[in-house]
């Protein structure tokens, strides 16, 4: 990224107010924003493919033998969020310099014939079943559920060629969620909390109501009951999610303004709030796991929005969860931009989410 742009940015996001934080994606960030999964949906190397080989016959494949629409961004979930983030920037910016460059890479991936072998791989393969359980599995319902809230004229079709992987995805869902014996309260890919939330969002797009009161029944099995979770011990060296936060945003879409407010104030104390409003020190941005300290920045922002929203008016929590939100936010943008693929490969998204409501 050039310095004049790293510049830009900057001056930006000093004039920004807790106010303006939904207008910091204006047309010239979107579009540079959006140029970060175009550069990497079809590179295919460096990857990282995570495919457990079975037999000396899988050796041979390449990453695109074994997912051709999701092979690039140097692993599967980085791709399918890739592909969500285009389709999220295009709805919330419809005057991008890049409009056909982003139609003709969303449209070769999401074909029919591609998305088909997406979905045979979970019962292909001897131990796919359990591929990207449930991070991956997670950004697949997100990005099904962006492609019905897209106004594109062709997202009804993409969504359509979607069905097989999608359905795959839930069914393996459906059938993990009463083995789920505990929660994972990591701060990287495996967190429970974070796909939960995005699971819960989709069923509620698509009308699955089983599906949807499974997942709450879980949420409130794993976290009803929490009370001082230790925060004041995040972050460890390579989160890019904070643990408590990711709960508590799970939770506010479960208790109503009022339940949840009790139920927050219990969950997460002064000391623990304090902490994880800390902005994380990025020490090496060029490192692979380290940068992911960058993508903190953005999930804890827009965990503290979400929750923001859930407090009623007058909870002296709910202005310092924005007003922290936006110092998050606007210590993350300039980072976004000064990396290598270790960060451009997947940070777009994360800031998008931060950035844009739904």
């Amino acid at each position: 990224m050039k310095k004049s742009i790293i510049v830009l940015l900057t001056l930006i996001i000093s004039c920004a107010t807790v106010a303006q934080t939904k207008k910091l994606l204006t047309d010239s960030m979107a579009l540079e924003l959006s140029k970060m999964p175009l550069l990497c949906i079809d590179q295919e190397y460096p990857n990282k493919p995570g495919h457990t080989y079975s037999s000396a016959d899988e050796v041979n494949l390449s990453p695109k033998d074994l997912h051709p629409s999701f092979f690039g961004c140097f692993d599967w979930h980085s791709s399918v969020h890739g592909h969500w983030m285009l389709l999220r920037v295009f709805r919330h910016s419809s005057n991008l310099k890049n409009k056909e460059e982003i139609l003709h890479t969303l449209a070769d991936s999401f074909r029919k014939e591609k998305l088909l072998v997406e979905a045979d791989y979970f019962s292909k393969y001897e131990h796919a079943n359990i591929f990207e359980r449930t991070y991956g599995w997670a950004w697949v319902l997100k990005l099904d559920e962006e492609l019905q809230r897209s106004t594109l004229s062709e997202a009804e079709q993409w969504h359509k060629n979607m069905k097989p992987l999608t359905d795959t995805i839930v069914k393996l869902w459906k059938a993990y969620l009463p083995k789920q014996t505990y929660p994972n309260r990591t701060g990287v890919h495996p967190n429970s909390a974070f796909a939960l939330g995005f699971a819960i969002d989709w069923a509620r797009q698509v009308g699955d109501t089983a599906f949807e009161k499974a997942l709450v029944a879980k949420a409130i099995d794993f976290y009803e009951n929490e009370k001082d979770t230790p925060a004041y011990l995040e972050p460890n060296g390579s989160d890019f999610f904070s643990p408590s936060l990711e709960i508590a945003e799970l939770m506010s879409r479960i208790y109503e303004p009022e339940q949840f407010q009790v139920w927050f104030q219990d969950f997460l104390n002064d000391k623990g709030l304090q902490n994880v409003s800390e902005i994380p020190i990025v020490s090496d941005l060029s490192d692979y796991q380290t940068v992911h300290l960058v993508g903190l920045s953005f999930s804890r922002a827009w965990c503290m929005q979400n929750i923001a929203k859930k407090l009623p008016e007058g909870n002296p929590r709910k202005n310092y969860l924005k007003q922290t939100a936006q110092k998050l936010i606007e210590n993350g943008l300039p980072q976004l931009f000064q990396g290598n693929y270790g960060g451009g490969h997947w940070l777009a998204s994360f800031a998008m989410l931060s950035l844009v409501d739904e």
